[in-house]
């Protein structure tokens, strides 16, 4: 029921101005009578229609179209071929197709033809008063090719799908026309503008043309395309800085076109995206030429970019730089003889004085008749040549469909009844060759093919098409050849059509505008880096990785130890070694020694233990090798303040001794003599010694050692070592082990005047000054370094603070009891104690 209301309404408001219509008309070439008929929709004339109410206007009146008439003679030349059984053998045995053809030359035309030809196909060839028919010529149609352009299909498709009437366009190629919902009848042999658009912004991709005008013609075909593209370009990083909509070339819309072209100059594009269908664009064009708009890069649709239409504008040559896209080109065998035998039997007919005048009802549709056409002798350019092999291909998929519905394969059809229903599961089915080219339909009714790109080429004046690249829609592939393109200006370099130049590596950008393609760029600090998924955005480094200003990617840090198989760290062991075989062989000396004058004034028994804590603090310097361990850290700084306070505690409570005995034996109260008959010394040294070694261990329990990484000192670098270094525990063991080295230096100055086998001052003194410049030395450095070079050199004012107390206290004394025994005798020393007391008298 909608359907009947749909065409009554059309048909209404597409009254002819003036005269009825004949069906049935006459026009050569135009009508071929056949056991089944096809319907054809071509564009032979180019006219514009009136403002206002969609009235129809003579399409006789309008300029005639050359790339029309092709198309109706592709139609004719398939037809023709499959009769004659001259293309694939027995294809239709013993069934005739025939056709109709109507001239198309506006969107009112095309919605009238169809409603005749749907008029036809549904009344009664037998009822009374039909002026119109006449049923000798009139047939039933199967399937309709064409029209030419989207805006001409729409309504067709609407009528033709509600009757389930094929309908197979060679040029409509808006992707709305898929929808099945709507158009359930509609095929097409020209890919979707889906694909099209894909393969346009895929040449923005490939040239990196970010910054783009993109324009659209005032039509189905123009403002769909812009649609969907301007869509899908900020996806691919595209930025459209002027968009706007050719209107068709009328007075009113001269200064609007004018002021598109003032628009497209002030952003300063170097690339233009044009959507349009030719007829429009031509009447742009000569407002682009009125600017003298050149040096430009334009992209063009399939539909006018290899139009002569266009590139037959006078100086169009000027405006820079045509990239199209453009229907895949594959030849007709035997279709240019075809057309010259047509256009011979015109001139035949001319020079015979043939009378090809029309009727004069026959004003609105098939208005002319083909030899009238081909008297124009019109060239067939390689634009031409591609659509017409999508008409080729139409007829031919409906051929294949019949084929299959009328069993052909017997070599006979089994029928000639066919329903256009019928026929329209049979298309959906179809695939085979033409050529090197795969026929068939997806379920949206498009064909699966992709496109040529084009580029054109001047000569002078004279216009000729470059096939540059080709663009498949499954998967997505885009190739060209940049250097066939001839480029504006050198001819080589390939324009730049950007807001901004890319920011370096490692800037970020700053947007400007609304626009992402405009912005300015600031380098990222260090630290961090700038993600490529983000371009906006300096991210952070990970804790384990650096990165300098301006990176693009972040770096693993350096790990900071003091690596066992380092050179460094071999050399200090050979240190290390060299100090404990000494520590070792005094001791042995002095054991060997330890009754003798020399060993009893060092000491006795107590220089054992020194030189033991002299051996347990150098031992402490392993700690500081290779990765720290819980137990090294633990360790480290414990062992040696408890080591080295034995040591120090040692010698301060011998100078405590010597200095009394000397200076101090007749006013000492009687509790020296009882601290010092009864292990007082040695109590005195352990509770030094305990005192120190509570103060480690406090401080260890409460903020244990762990190792640890250190991730601010330096930016690039990690430093592998031990927590708590500096804490107040450990502030609180050096102010302690200070101390005690003040007490030591002070009693052992005291006793400088003393006798010379018991006066150790200037040894101790320098044993004490070697000690502190080697710790001062080395904390200034690691206030100021934390390199593997300053962990070295804890190392060695470790073991140096050893050598200076092993060379300053107990060389000596192993010097005179292996290489001067004479003086290692009681005598000696008794000697040397009554000088001092004559001395001191």
């Amino acid at each position: 029921m909608s359907g009947i209301v749909l065409l009554a309404l059309c048909w209404q408001m597409l009254q002819p101005a003036d005269g009825d219509l004949d069906y049935t008309s006459q026009a050569e070439g135009m009508h071929l009578q056949g056991d089944v008929s096809i319907t054809g929709l071509f564009p032979l004339h180019y006219t514009d229609g009136p403002n206002g109410a969609p009235a129809l206007v003579p399409c006789k009146e309008g300029r005639p179209n050359k790339h029309g008439f092709h198309l109706l003679q592709a139609m004719r030349f398939a037809v023709e071929e499959i009769n004659n059984k001259t293309g694939l053998p027995s294809l239709l045995p013993g069934v005739k197709l025939g056709y109709q053809m109507y001239d198309i030359c506006s969107v009112p035309a095309s919605i009238l033809a169809t409603l005749d030809l749907l008029e036809q196909q549904y009344r009664d060839p037998y009822s009374e008063g039909d002026t119109h028919s006449n049923s000798s010529n009139s047939q039933n149609t199967i399937a309709v090719i064409g029209p030419d352009s989207s805006s001409k299909s729409f309504t067709p498709a609407a009528l033709l799908g509600t009757c389930l009437l094929p309908q197979i366009s060679y040029e409509a190629s808006n992707e709305m026309l898929s929808n099945k919902k709507f158009y359930p009848a509609f095929f097409r042999t020209i890919p979707s503008d889906k694909n099209q658009v894909t393969a346009m912004i895929q040449i923005l991709v490939r040239f990196n043309w970010t910054w783009i005008a993109l324009l659209g013609s005032d039509n189905s075909y123009g403002l769909q395309g812009m649609q969907s593209l301007s869509q899908q370009a900020s996806a691919h990083g595209i930025c459209i800085a002027y968009q706007g909509v050719i209107p068709s070339s009328r007075d009113d819309t001269v200064q609007t076109m004018r002021k598109m072209v003032q628009s497209i100059l002030t952003t300063q594009v170097s690339t233009i995206v044009v959507f349009s269908s030719k007829t429009k664009f031509s009447g742009f064009l000569p407002f682009v030429l009125e600017q003298n708009i050149t040096n430009k890069v334009w992209i063009g649709t399939e539909d006018w970019s290899v139009a002569t239409l266009i590139s037959g504008i006078p100086g169009i040559h000027t405006i820079g730089t045509v990239v199209g896209v453009s229907v895949k080109y594959e030849p007709i065998p035997g279709f240019e003889e075809f057309e010259m035998r047509v256009i011979e039997t015109s001139m035949k007919r001319t020079q015979e004085g043939s009378n090809d005048t029309m009727s004069t009802d026959s004003i609105c549709l098939q208005s002319i008749d083909l030899y009238s056409l081909a008297r124009n002798n019109y060239t067939l350019e390689k634009y031409d040549i591609s659509s017409s092999f999508n008409v080729y291909k139409a007829v031919y998929a409906v051929a294949h469909a019949l084929h299959q519905m009328l069993g052909c394969d017997s070599g006979r059809c089994q029928s000639t009844n066919v329903k256009p229903w019928e026929l329209l599961s049979s298309l959906r089915q179809v695939q085979f060759y033409l050529g090197n080219t795969s026929v068939y339909f997806d379920v949206n009714g498009d064909p699966p093919t992709g496109y040529d790109i084009v580029s054109w080429i001047w000569r002078g004046t004279e216009w000729s098409l470059r096939t540059v690249g080709l663009f498949t829609p499954d998967p997505i592939t885009l190739i060209i050849d940049a250097e066939k393109i001839e480029w504006h200006g050198d001819g080589k370099t390939v324009p730049q059509s950007l807001c901004s130049p890319p920011c370096p590596t490692g800037h970020k950008k700053l947007l400007t505008g609304q626009h992402p393609c405009c912005f300015d760029c600031q380098a990222c600090p260090a630290a961090t880096f700038l993600n490529e998924s983000d371009p906006t955005t300096c991210q952070p480094c990970h804790l384990e990785q650096w990165a300098p200003p301006s990176s693009a990617q972040c770096l693993n840090r350096t790990v900071i130890l003091l690596a066992w198989d380092a050179p460094l760290s071999i050399a200090l062991l050979f240190f290390l070694a060299m100090v404990l075989l000494m520590t070792t062989s005094s001791a042995v000396i002095l054991l060997l020694n330890l009754n003798t004058p020399v060993a009893k004034s060092a000491g006795g028994r107590t220089c054992l233990l020194m030189l033991a804590a002299l051996t347990a603090t150098a031992m402490s310097s392993l700690c500081h090798f290779g990765q720290p361990s819980p137990l090294a850290c633990i360790l480290k700084q414990p062992l040696f303040i408890f080591s080295f306070t034995v040591c120090l505690a040692c010698i301060t409570v011998r100078a405590v001794q010597v200095v009394c005995i000397f200076k101090f034996a007749s006013k000492l109260p009687p509790i020296y003599d009882k601290w010092a008959k009864k292990n007082g010394p040695e109590v005195t040294i352990f509770l030094i010694s305990i005192t120190i070694l509570l103060i480690s261990v406090i401080r260890v329990a409460i903020s244990p050692p762990r190792p640890s990484q250190d991730l601010d000192f330096y930016p690039d670098s990690i430093v592998v070592e031990c927590s708590n270094t500096l804490s107040i525990g450990s502030g609180l063991e050096l102010a302690y082990v200070s101390l005690l080295s003040v007490l030591c230096f002070s009693f052992s100055y005291m006793g400088k005047d003393l006798p010379a086998n018991y006066n150790e001052a200037k040894c101790v003194t320098f044993s004490l000054m070697v000690y502190m410049i080697s710790w001062i030395s080395f904390f200034t450095l690691y206030l100021i370094s934390r390199d593997s070079f300053t962990m070295a050199a804890q190392v060695f004012a470790t073991l140096f603070s050893v050598l200076a107390f092993l060379g300053g206290y107990f060389l000596p004394k192993i010097y005179i009891i292996v290489l001067r025994p004479q003086m290692n005798t009681t005598a000696h020393f008794q000697n040397c104690i009554q000088m001092y007391t004559m001395n001191k008298k």
